[in-house]
C-alpha cells in the first residue's frame, strides 16, 4: 500500500484514551504538553481485519469460558513456520498475559531467592525489575559499544557466570534498547557458554517480528539446528507485531519435556494461565490476515529512523545514532553534545520531549536516550528539529 495512502488509513490520535504514552505525561514527566516518544507502542491502528474480528466477537455479546481453538494454534504455529524458520509442536505452547508476566514467573519457577540472574546491558528495564523483585541478585554484563554498534563481550559474560554462580540469563532478542538483531554465530557463542555452565536461558522474542530489509532474526531455539533448544524457553507475541499490548497475551514455547513439566506442575499453583479470548483472537487474525499491514509498518519505521539519522548526522554528527537492525526503538548517544546530567533538562526541558532514559536500561548508560520511531513521520520530524535547534543555543 502506498505509505500516505497507509498513514491516512491507520494514523490514529490517541490523547484522551487513557493511553499510557500519552495521557499519563503529567504524572511520568510532569508535563503534559511533551510530544511523547517512549513507551514502546504505537500511533498506528492495529490491521483492520483484527478490528473486525473484535468487532463481530464483542458483538456476539458473550465472554464465558472457553478453549483454545485448532485455529489459533495452527496460525501461531504457521507464522513461526513462514517467517523464522521455527517449527513449533502444539504441546509446546503455554500462554501468559503479556512477556514480562511470563519473566517473572520462570524466575519464580526456576530459580531461588538469592540466586543470580544475569541480563546484558542496556537493555528493557522490568528486565531488571523482574530480577529484584523477586529477591535474586541481578548481575549485569554490558555489551561493548563501537560507534554505536553494540556487541557481546563472550570472555566477560563467561565470567560473571562462573564468579556469580549464575543460574538464569535472561536475553532479549532482537534487542532493546540496542537495536541488534543477534547473528546466529553471536547467539551459538553465548547459548554454548550457558549449556556449558548450565545456565536456563529465557529468550524475549516480542520483537521478532520487526526487522528491517538486509536483516533476519533468528530463533534461539533453532541456533545450529537446534543444539541449544532443550536449554531454554521462548516468549514470543504480537503485541510488537501488530500494537495489541493492551490485550495482554503472549505465547510461551518449551520443547524441552521437563522444564515443561517443572512450569506445568509449578505455575498452577501460582497463576491461573488461561488465554485472553480477545488476545488470542486478536494474534490469530494478525498471524492469518496482518502481514500486508506488517510490512508497511516495518516501511514507515525504516523512513522514520533514515529521516532522524540523515538529519541529525548532518546537523549534529556528534550525536551516536544506533543502527537500527530489529525493534522500532532507536537509541541516542548525547554525551558528547551535553553533560550526561543536563540530558533531562535538554531534551525534556527544552527539546520537549518524552523518552526513554539511558540509565533505565543500564547504570552505565546515563546521556543515552530511546526514542519510538513507530508514529507519525511529523512527530519524528518535530522532535528531530526541536533537538536541532535547541542544540544550536548551547553555549
Amino acid at each position: 500500500m502506498e505509505k500516505e495512502k497507509f498513514l491516512k488509513e491507520y494514523l490514529v490520535e490517541r490523547k484522551g484514551t487513557n493511553s499510557l504514552k500519552w495521557d499519563a505525561l503529567d504524572k511520568r514527566f510532569g508535563n503534559p504538553n511533551l510530544i511523547s516518544m517512549w513507551v514502546a507502542d504505537m500511533e498506528i491502528k492495529t490491521p483492520k481485519e483484527i478490528v473486525e474480528a473484535l468487532k463481530e466477537r464483542i458483538e456476539h455479546g458473550v465472554f464465558g469460558y472457553s478453549y483454545v481453538s485448532d485455529d489459533y494454534y495452527n496460525a501461531v504455529i504457521k507464522w513461526h513456520k513462514e517467517k523464522h524458520n521455527y517449527e513449533i509442536k502444539k504441546e509446546w505452547i503455554r500462554f501468559s498475559t503479556g512477556v514480562v508476566t511470563a519473566i517473572y514467573w520462570f524466575i519464580n519457577i526456576f530459580t531461588k531467592v538469592n540466586d543470580s540472574v544475569l541480563i546484558l546491558t542496556p537493555v528493557y528495564y522490568p528486565f531488571h525489575n523482574a530480577v529484584k523483585d523477586n529477591n535474586r541478585k541481578l548481575i549485569t554484563c554490558d555489551l561493548k559499544n563501537t560507534d554505536g554498534y553494540f556487541t557481546i563481550d563472550y570472555n566477560e559474560v563467561e565470567k560473571k557466570i562462573v564468579e556469580n554462580d549464575i543460574k538464569l540469563f535472561i536475553q532479549c532478542s532482537p534487542h532493546n534498547p540496542a537495536g541488534r538483531v543477534w547473528k546466529e554465530e553471536e547467539l551459538a557463542k553465548i547459548l554454548e557458554i550457558c549449556k556449558k555452565h548450565n545456565v536456563l536461558v529465557i529468550s524475549d522474542e516480542i520483537h521478532q517480528d520487526i526487522v528491517m530489509k538486509g536483516y533476519k532474526h533468528i530463533p534461539s531455539a533453532i541456533v545450529e539446528n537446534g543444539k541449544y533448544a532443550d536449554n531454554l524457553i521462548t516468549i514470543s507475541a504480537a503485541s510488537k507485531t501488530f500494537n495489541l499490548a493492551g490485550l495482554i497475551h503472549s505465547n510461551i514455547i518449551i520443547s524441552n519435556d521437563e522444564l515443561r513439566k517443572k512450569y506445568d506442575d509449578e505455575i498452577k499453583k501460582i497463576n491461573q494461565t488461561e488465554g485472553n479470548i480477545l488476545g488470542m483472537l486478536a494474534t490469530q487474525i494478525g498471524y492469518e490476515k496482518g502481514e500486508y499491514w506488517l510490512e508497511n509498518i516495518k516501511e514507515l519505521i525504516e523512513d522514520n529512523f533514515n529521516y532522524l539519522k540523515s538529519e541529525l548526522n548532518k546537523n549534529i554528527p556528534e550525536i551516536t545514532v544506533t543502527n537500527l537492525e530489529g525493534t522500532y526503538l532507536v537509541f541516542l548517544d548525547l554525551r558528547k553534545i551535553i553533560p550526561i546530567d543536563k540530558v533531562k533538562e535538554f531534551i525534556q526541558d527544552k527539546c520537549n520531549l518524552a523518552i526513554d532514559f539511558g540509565e533505565w536500561f543500564g547504570k552505565n548508560f546515563k546521556g543515552f536516550i530511546r526514542i519510538n520511531l513507530a508514529t507519525d513521520p511529523q512527530i519524528v520530524k518535530k522532535a528531530v528539529e526541536n533537538i536541532i535547534n535547541e542544540y544550536k543555543k548551547l553555549d
